[in-house]
């Protein structure tokens, strides 16, 4: 080698000496990342919602990031998150084979997401064996992490389960509906409330309408159900289901339905049946997508929330809501629903887990998460706490139900709150419509 040669070489090496030494000089974070897997529906019937959960994790990293990232003790500061798409498909294989990806090939820390229970009660055993960190944020059947069949341990549910949610409504039904239906016809006050029944049959659809049995027969309350029908997932034409329920004479119709299949049952039973009833819809449904499907014939119909994109309960979270609403509707064009507003709590809590932890060893995170005690952000929670249970990982949310009422300015119903007491915006109303199941 000559001098020249020499010389080159010397220069090329100082050069790359003095770029390394300038980067690291300019950083703001040491090395690493967290890598949180979403799963959700992106394409297919449900997908709607699913693009609603991925862009409201989208909005938790970016101001996750926007702060300076999450303090993790073994990076030595704070990091950034990175968020990794996991589109289940809406379906089962879907499902499967994302969060396989997820797991073994995109290397994910945590996972947040699952809407369809059906979905994620189909690839939590790939969570399971992998022992991946997993917080659901909208499948709502128990059996997510009272499945005895598989280790649930790594699995966490921050969202009501049917259970819960079933027992809500059903007490709703019982202590409001029912009495305002039998003043309003001048009927006994005994008169029972004949309550008709539509549910998916799922894991889903099966838990709610367990949680109605179970809470009429617990509490003894004067509910009758009279007809109950099951549908298949992803169904459009309900035109035989709702005839055999018309039949049973209903005072009410508690559905347990996601979005694409509520908006045409709804429709079809008003617009083509002639059942002039309350239909009660599922949580899952407090969607800018529901409001603007059903149009009209949503007036006065009934749904159960925990977080709403047009009204906001008075409280200790108001001030979060709006937070978190307007950067989101200003990007997307239109408000959050409620499975966005879990998942954005979901990627928070993953990132809080991991800051607890002080790294991201999946096993550390599994004991921050079991340990988590964190303040509610833009859903309100029992004793203003996010926390899971000992025996199930359940997080324990306050919840709400809403009579959406015709807004001649948006052209759409709109939710007001009209139970529990202490949240209550509005009465409760029957209108001149409506028709009861018998006298």
């Amino acid at each position: 080698m000559n001098y020249k040669q020499y010389t080159i070489i010397l220069g090329i090496v100082l050069m790359g000496v003095i770029l390394a030494a300038g980067c690291t000089q300019g950083a703001t974070q040491p090395a690493g990342e967290i890598k949180i897997g979403v799963v959700a529906s992106l394409t297919g019937p449900v997908s709607n919602l699913g693009n609603g959960m991925w862009d409201s994790a989208v909005i938790a990293a970016n101001e996750v990031n926007a702060a300076g990232g999450v303090y993790v003790k073994e990076y030595g500061g704070k990091v950034n998150i990175t968020l990794i798409p996991g589109d289940d498909q809406s379906t089962p294989a879907g499902g499967q084979t994302a969060v396989t990806k997820l797991i073994t090939e995109d290397k994910v820390d945590a996972l947040v997401g699952g809407y369809s229970s059906a979905v994620t009660y189909a690839h939590e055993q790939i969570v399971a064996q992998y022992k991946v960190p997993y917080v659901v944020t909208g499948a709502s059947s128990p059996t997510i992490t009272h499945r005895t069949d598989i280790d649930t341990s790594y699995i966490f549910h921050h969202c009501p389960t049917t259970d819960t949610y079933g027992k809500y409504t059903t007490e709703f039904i019982d202590q409001v509906i029912r009495p305002a239906i039998n003043a309003k016809f001048n009927f006994d006050a005994g008169r029972p409330l004949r309550l008709g029944i539509i549910y998916q049959d799922s894991q889903f659809g099966q838990g709610v309408y367990s949680a109605v049995n179970n809470t009429i027969h617990a509490e003894n309350l004067n509910i009758q159900i009279v007809g109950a029908q099951s549908f298949k997932m992803a169904e459009s034409d309900f035109h035989t289901t709702l005839t055999a329920i018309k039949a049973a004479k209903p005072d009410a119709v508690y559905v347990a339905a996601f979005t694409n299949e509520m908006v045409p049952m709804v429709t079809q039973a008003r617009r083509d049946v002639g059942l002039n009833t309350f239909f009660l819809a599922v949580e899952n449904n407090d969607a800018p997508a529901y409001y603007k499907g059903l149009g009209g014939y949503g007036n006065y119909s009934v749904i159960e929330s925990r977080f709403s994109p047009y009204t906001v309960p008075t409280g200790t979270i108001a001030d979060a809501v709006a937070a978190f609403k307007t950067p989101y509707t200003a990007r997307f064009g239109s408000p959050p629903d409620m499975m966005g507003a879990s998942t954005y709590e979901g990627v928070r809590i993953v990132a809080q887990a991991i800051s607890d932890a002080g790294t991201v060893d999946k096993a550390s995170v599994q004991q921050a998460l079991v340990n988590l005690r964190m303040p509610q952000m833009i859903e309100a929670m029992q004793n203003g706490v996010i926390t899971f249970s000992s025996n199930y990982h359940e997080s324990q949310f306050k919840l709400y139900m809403e009579q959406l009422v015709w807004n001649p300015t948006a052209g759409e119903t709109r939710p007001q709150i009209v139970w529990p007491e202490n949240l209550k915006a509005a009465d409760f109303v029957v209108p001149d419509w409506y028709t009861p199941g018998s006298g």
